[in-house]
């Protein structure tokens, strides 16, 4: 058995005692956090009491158009290798994947999906995690890039650019098919997975990014809303620094993997981020707003999807019409 195998088997026998050790790193977390925030706590109190609704809503939306689009990514990775899947379908494993995060372990986002694709009938999970991976990969060189750009165009940003930068920059080389493939096929060897992942196409990965970088700028659109409800006044023109600044969260809650969901770390993060453009109350008060909008808008996507394609499920096939004599 290799060392590999024999960590999985470890971590498989003590769930249980993972799960707990996370719920502690987080209950710390979440004690020095509230101590170091304790004095714009009041302030985001207040903001929130007078929250806006519509503009909080119109944020909602505008995060669910982003989950509607950003799907279309996984299901363009999987057509270049070959694999075709439904939108309903593709949308049902991207958002269970997504609610999965909530859970300690941290091993089944990737496994809520390779359940739901296996559902769908695609049965080759190693296939289906690699395709996880280069999306989230390249979904995080966007959000990279998107940051970096806009950065000129806000002042006093906070942030720790050097690493960021850094972290884009091996994303990047790590995602390119030539290095992506052999590395992960050396991994999966070690799981039992002797086949060749496909490739993926130079134009496809140039397009996704591109594509990926549309979609930040679409999650800065729902953060400037949220924190327009939340009495903030962020120029239009922060819009982008808004989608690099969720870009960041995400990244920030993937790497965290003591956090279901990257909760706590994400709003840390983006928090931070957020001083440049509103005040601490507003900042603290569009990060739990942008925490509830996720959640609340995964789940009703989850469920919205879900019915659909049980209507689809159960519909009768039409007869087909005989020929008229």
């Amino acid at each position: 058995m290799s060392r590999l195998e024999n960590i999985a088997a470890w971590a498989s026998r003590h769930r249980r005692l993972l799960g707990a050790v996370q719920l502690v790193v987080l209950a710390a977390f979440f004690l020095s956090l509230g101590f170091a925030l304790r004095h714009q706590l009041h302030a985001a109190a207040h903001d929130l009491d007078r929250a806006n609704l519509v503009l909080f809503g119109l944020g909602c939306a505008a995060l669910g158009a982003y989950y509607l689009v950003f799907v279309l990514g996984w299901m363009r990775i999987l057509s270049d290798w070959g694999i075709k899947l439904s939108y309903p379908v593709a949308l049902r494993a991207e958002m269970l994947s997504m609610l999965a995060k909530y859970i300690p372990g941290g091993i089944w986002t990737p496994a809520a999906r390779v359940v739901a694709a296996r559902r769908a009938g695609v049965t080759d999970a190693a296939l289906v995690t690699s395709s996880m991976l280069l999306e989230a990969g390249i979904s995080a060189v966007a959000g990279v890039i998107v940051f970096v750009v806009a950065l000129p165009f806000v002042d006093n940003v906070d942030a720790p650019l050097v690493p960021l930068v850094i972290f884009g920059a091996v994303l990047a080389v790590l995602v390119q098919p030539r290095i992506f493939r052999p590395l992960a096929h050396k991994v999966l060897v070690r799981f039992g997975y002797t086949k060749e992942l496909p490739d993926l196409r130079g134009r496809t990965l140039s397009a996704l990014l591109l594509f990926y970088a549309g979609t930040w700028v679409l999650g800065g659109f729902a953060l400037w809303l949220l924190l327009r409800s939340v009495g903030g006044h962020p120029e239009a023109a922060t819009i982008v620094f808004l989608g690099g600044t969720a870009a960041v969260g995400a990244i920030v809650a993937v790497l965290f993997v003591f956090a279901p969901s990257g909760l706590g770390p994400r709003e840390a993060s983006m928090y931070g981020l957020l001083l440049a453009v509103a005040t601490p109350g507003q900042a603290l008060g569009a990060v739990a707003l942008n925490r509830l909008a996720l959640t609340a808008v995964e789940l009703l996507l989850f469920l919205v999807v879900g019915l659909v394609l049980r209507g689809a499920a159960r519909r009768p096939a039409e007869p087909a019409e005989l020929p008229s004599s």
